[in-house]
């Protein structure tokens, strides 16, 4: 039996990374986890705070139990940063499981197109985004993209 993967969604607000985890969730037979799916239900809207990090770690718990259980899990966080995917992948292979990073990518004037038209109608669970918030996530996540090099390690 092939070790379980783990695959990791990268990527901003818009780029498609809950689209294609859903896909490979049904592709992979695996446990797709997307915070945002227990943030809202969980704390309501406007009442998160920090618990994000909260809800990220005790996805990653479940996430890790059924790796080891031998059950691929899609990891839907966004991981923007260079030393998180580091950290993931190295969390991944502690448990013998395989990586799959994925990254999403589209030009800002196109995430803010996909987010203006999610804003519109928002389905249960997502949280509406300024475009303000998009320029500062995209400030935050730009210096740290994936390079060719990092993909190459998955």
């Amino acid at each position: 039996m092939p070790p379980p993967t783990l695959y990791v969604m990268v990527g901003l607000p818009g780029a498609g990374k809950t689209t294609l985890a859903r896909q490979l969730e049904l592709e992979h037979a695996a446990l797709r986890l997307t915070p945002d799916d227990w943030m809202m239900p969980l704390f309501g809207w406007g009442q998160s705070g920090d618990k994000r990090e909260v809800v990220e770690a005790l996805l990653w718990g479940v996430a890790a139990r059924t790796l080891t259980l031998g059950v691929n899990v899609v990891l839907d966080y966004g991981l923007w940063g260079r030393s998180e995917r580091d950290d993931y992948r190295a969390r991944a292979a502690a448990l013998g499981a395989r990586v799959q990073m994925h990254y999403l990518e589209a030009p800002f004037e196109e995430l803010w197109r996909r987010i203006e038209a999610r804003n519109s109608a928002p389905r249960q669970g997502e949280v509406p985004i300024t475009r303000a918030q998009l320029q500062d996530y995209w400030n935050i996540f730009d210096p740290q993209r994936p390079t060719p090099d990092e993909l190459a390690l998955s």
